[in-house]
């Protein structure tokens, strides 16, 4: 499996939730999107996370990825 994170942009034009999901879902088997909200004066997020697909599949993705973040993490730890 490709070891590979993509990062979207924020363009000027607003993308709804909504638009996004049924993008990821049209185009892929299984997504995991995890979301947060800007801060609140006390310092407090919002998170959120949405999937589609098999359930197995979306936690394999979360995972893999927690795995590629720990890593890239050490990496710098050891610079």
């Amino acid at each position: 499996m490709s070891k590979k994170i993509v990062a979207i942009k924020r363009s000027k034009k607003d993308v709804s939730l909504e638009t996004v999901k049924q993008q990821l879902a049209s185009k892929h088997a299984c997504y995991v999107l995890i979301t947060c909200s800007s801060p609140s004066k006390e310092g407090k997020m919002e998170v959120e996370m949405t999937y589609e697909g098999d359930e197995t599949l979306a936690s394999f993705l979360v995972d893999n990825a927690s795995q590629i973040f720990d890593e890239r993490g050490s990496r710098r730890e050891s610079k």
